[in-house]
């Protein structure tokens, strides 16, 4: 074999990342790919998302962006209020976005873009999806990967690829299983934050003047106060607001299940935002009793490697972010893109020179992905703050922000949108490819 279209890729998982990985590789030209899913199906279901413009390039070069968008609001300005008041802190002005960067910021949900990116793969023949089938064990890690997986109701069988893509999310059995062949472990992160993901209906809201004001307009509002904060959009062409929120994980079980979700109580849910305004009472007021969920928000410490043999970690596997910057589904669908360009350029398909290949995917994406897992983490810090200086020093930069181009809120500052939105990873890995594969030995 010398074509490396002709490899055999295999990707576990069919999140946001696995999808994008796969669709990345057939519309590169690669011919066999093999999807591997826990999941019966997709299902398609969770909260509202936001795409900033660095995904948005991403998808319009997998083909599947028009249809997305079709579906999303576009993005005008942020709003950061205090919870307690809902006094407005900070308005930033987006809607210059797309002039800026050549796409809008939007958001919608989560259906309509694995929607998207599922179809996109549908239409490609190269691709094949393995639905209930869970990963076991990887056998080997080079020349070929070799890996056990079970259907839900078959004998475990072994399947041989050329290369394996792990998009298997923050429990990533991979993750566990190279760092173990490699003798280090994982270090997990309890970053002490929970979250509430709520999403309510038009015909809820818009019997409140100022509830209907929120869900028609296109700004991302978000409350913050004491170690807390929520965030809040439109979605599905504004017929629902999603909600998220982060808080204490006071509340949570002492034993989560595999997704790291409990059941959660809405009367403790109300009491977490108890001295919050009156409006955002109304809305979580809302939320029909039974129907909390809570998840807690976890992290790891930076791994040594995302690379073994011939196989690559991608998105929650190797960089798990806390939302605050909104980044998290951007950079696996990233990452999927820039491995495809990096596999597509190796000049021969000898193990080898793949796993030399995945090493520079890794060296082009670890120092952005890290530095925005930070960002994130330190910016959820600062819109944490309890009464000090630290806080008062805060809201003074929130209310001189005009003057200095930069935001507390890190999601909504200008200088960092600028850090994020213009970062073109395709071309980055079009252009330092060659040099980066020179310099490996």
């Amino acid at each position: 074999m010398t074509d490396p279209k002709d490899l055999r890729i295999a990707v576990i998982g069919a999140g946001m990342g696995g999808l994008g990985t796969a669709l990345a590789f057939a519309r590169k030209g690669f011919k066999h790919i093999d999807v591997f899913e826990t999941a019966s199906n997709l299902g398609f279901v969770g909260a509202g998302i936001q795409m900033p413009p660095n995904v948005a390039r991403v998808l319009d070069r997998l083909g599947v962006w028009d249809d997305i968008a079709k579906e999303s609001t576009d993005v005008k300005g942020a709003s950061i209020r205090e919870g307690s008041t809902d006094v407005e802190l900070a308005q930033v002005d987006m809607s210059d976005v797309t002039q800026k960067y050549g796409y809008p910021h939007c958001t919608g949900h989560r259906s309509s873009l694995a929607g998207g990116l599922f179809n996109g793969c549908k239409r490609e023949g190269a691709i094949r999806f393995h639905f209930s089938t869970a990963l076991i064990k990887i056998d080997s890690y080079e020349p070929q990967p070799i890996l056990t997986v079970k259907s839900r109701d078959g004998e475990p069988y072994q399947v041989e690829a050329d290369i394996l893509l792990a998009a298997d999310g923050i429990k990533s059995v991979t993750r566990s299983q190279m760092l173990a062949q490699l003798g280090t472990k994982e270090e997990e992160e309890d970053t002490g934050q929970a979250a509430y993901r709520i999403m309510l209906k038009r015909s809820d809201m818009e019997k409140d003047p100022e509830m209907l004001k929120l869900i028609d307009c296109d700004t991302v509002v978000r409350w913050i106060g004491p170690r807390r904060h929520i965030i809040a959009y439109p979605v599905s062409d504004k017929q629902i607001y999603n909600l998220s929120t982060a808080q204490p994980d006071d509340n949570f079980a002492a034993a989560t299940n595999a997704t790291y979700t409990t059941k959660g109580s809405k009367s403790a849910m109300l009491k977490v935002f108890e001295d919050f305004c009156p409006m955002v009472h109304r809305m979580l007021d809302l939320v029909p009793d039974g129907e909390v969920c809570e998840w807690k928000l976890r992290a790891h410490k930076p791994l040594m490697t995302w690379v073994h043999g011939c196989v690559a970690l991608l998105g929650d596997a190797c960089h798990p972010t806390l939302p605050h910057l909104s980044q998290g589904a951007a950079m696996a669908i990233e990452d999927g893109a820039v491995l495809a360009e990096c596999v597509s350029r190796a000049p021969n398909s000898d193990p080898a020179t793949i796993s030399k290949v995945l090493k520079v995917y890794e060296l082009l994406r670890r120092d952005h992905t890290y530095a925005l897992v930070n960002l994130a983490a330190f910016s959820g810090r600062t819109l944490h703050l309890g009464e000090g200086k630290a806080r008062e020093e805060r809201d003074r930069e929130f209310a001189e922000h005009r003057n200095n181009g930069s935001v507390p809120d890190k999601w909504a500052s200008p200088d960092v949108q600028k850090m994020m939105y213009a970062n073109d990873c395709v071309k980055d890995a079009e252009e330092n490819f060659d040099k980066i594969y020179a310099g490996l030995s």
